[in-house]
């Protein structure tokens, strides 16, 4: 038998919750032996990345990196580029194509698959670019342009937001001509679209995870502790299905797996509006109830292309996705559900929640008894008093504790009736397979009656059991007994 070791590096900023409930739930759950694959024991580590110089051909220690950081730091972000392309070291975001991550591309990109995004516009710098060879090229080339036709044509209420942006940065909400001039002069030599609002019914916020996703309702005039609601039912079957499918599409196509994705929901249509997150929120501050689900979903990913040796795909295959957008005898619906394919596809689906089903089952009960512990709740503490002052410190301490301890009771509710929907289906799967033998037996029982032979002997059952049958052994007595017998 043989046995691996894999290393997973975290590649870090500010953040210590979620960092060290990664690092504790994989602790936790040791170990694994897939159940369908070769023979062997994979370990798992877990190393925080320092930042340093690096020569280009040496071999990194790391199989796979959960970064953080490369967004805006660039050092990290050229070492990605060089593990990914020269050592295949798996990255759940690809660091190729973060451009992407600024949104304007994003936009594009759903577009072009004839997604619902807002009406969209980019305008110039307000202000001069810092380079010597502005002056020149903009008294040659830039046209002048008319902002209030600009704003009256997509109309009012709209959105003035950075192009790159990020965390709600720069972002204004514009009602007429002088919020529009106002938030322009302010934009500086930030680049700016211009976006029509929606005012929509709910804001879901769906964040994916590899090929799981949880969408959440989403409050964004809420303090952040609040913006995240717990309410399992705000979106109708096929609003939660296509929010879905939107955030799995957009991470298939530009090759990552862990991001978040904003839709407005307005009279049964979804409109995607930001979906290029290279750091998804994942604090426990914010996620709350939330935040274990966050936690499992990344650890199994991080398992399953592991053990799998799942292969990071570095092109983007975009025609594909292209073929589908450009059919022309397919529904809006239709599309989406192509789409679909292509991103279960990507993200093997199928395999993985088997892979789950067979080797990870475990984690649930791991993860639970871990947050109704002790230890968690020292995280908890710990985290509440690194991010609010002190004289808020018990106020969020509560507010934290009772929507865990609320997930907490849900999470024990799911596991029993999983466990006991196992039992019925095994207790369901037993009496099918005996009045399957039974009708067998019966046509036999027939056949020998016609020629004088034995049928067997009785043992307690309603009926005659097969001639090999032992009345203290047999699996037709009462149900008492075989429950005893499967517990």
């Amino acid at each position: 038998m043989t046995s691996a070791r894999h290393l997973i590096g975290l590649l870090l900023g500010t953040e210590e919750d979620w960092p060290m409930a990664f690092e504790e739930i994989l602790r936790r759950l040791g170990p694994v032996s897939p159940v369908d694959g070769p023979d062997g024991t994979h370990a798992f580590d877990c190393e925080r990345i320092t930042i340093e110089p690096f020569r280009l051909r040496d071999r990194p220690r790391y199989h796979l990196v959960i970064d953080r950081l490369a967004y805006w730091y660039y050092v990290p972000r050229e070492w990605l580029k060089k593990v990914a392309l020269m050592d295949g070291v798996y990255l759940l975001n690809s660091p190729f194509t973060f451009q992407s991550m600024e949104k304007h591309a994003a936009y594009c990109a759903m577009m072009r698959l004839g997604l619902k995004v807002p009406e969209t516009v980019l305008v110039p710098f307000k202000n001069p670019v810092d380079n010597a060879r502005y002056a020149y090229t903009a008294a040659r080339y830039n046209q002048p342009f008319d902002l209030d036709a600009i704003a009256a044509q997509i109309g009012y209420p709209l959105f003035m937001k950075p192009y790159d942006g990020g965390a709600w940065r720069g972002v204004s909400r514009i009602n007429n001509p002088a919020e529009l001039h106002s938030a322009y002069d302010a934009s500086g030599e930030m680049l700016m679209h211009l976006q029509k609002a929606i005012d929509y019914d709910v804001f879901a916020r769906s964040l994916s995870i590899g090929a799981e996703t949880m969408v959440m309702k989403f409050q964004p005039d809420q303090p952040m502790h609040l913006r995240y609601a717990v309410d399992h039912n705000f979106l109708s079957p096929q609003a939660g299905t296509e929010v879905v499918t939107i955030g799995r599409l957009v991470n298939a196509f530009f090759r990552w797996e862990f991001n978040s994705c904003e839709t407005l929901v307005k009279s049964g249509e979804v409109y995607p509006i930001d979906y290029a997150n290279a750091c998804p929120d994942v604090a426990l501050t914010s996620l709350h109830y939330y935040f274990p689900w966050a936690m499992k979903a990344l650890v199994k990913w991080c398992v399953f292309a592991l053990v799998t040796g799942r292969q990071a795909k570095l092109d983007l295959e975009t025609d594909r996705f292209f073929a589908i957008a450009d059919e022309p005898g397919m529904s809006y619906e239709e599309k989406l559900a192509a789409y679909r394919e292509l991103a279960d596809a990507y993200f093997e689906t199928e395999r993985y929640q088997d892979f789950c089903a067979s080797n990870l089952s475990r984690l649930d009960q791991i993860v639970l008894d871990w947050v109704a512990g002790a230890d968690f709740d020292q995280l908890l503490v710990r985290t509440v008093q690194s991010v609010y002052p002190a004289h808020e410190h018990e106020k969020f301490i509560a507010h934290l504790r009772g929507l865990l301890n609320l997930w907490v009771r849900d999470e024990s509710a799911r596991l029993a009736a999983a466990l006991w929907g196992t039992y019925v289906a095994k207790k369901a799967g037993y009496l099918v397979e005996r009045s399957l033998k039974w009708a067998v037996t019966s046509k036999r029982s027939r056949s020998a009656a016609r020629t004088g032979a034995s049928t067997g002997t009785r043992c307690g059952a309603r009926s005659t059991c097969s001639p090999a049958c032992s009345a203290s052994a047999c699996s037709r007595r009462t149900p008492r007994r075989w429950a005893r017998k499967s517990s």
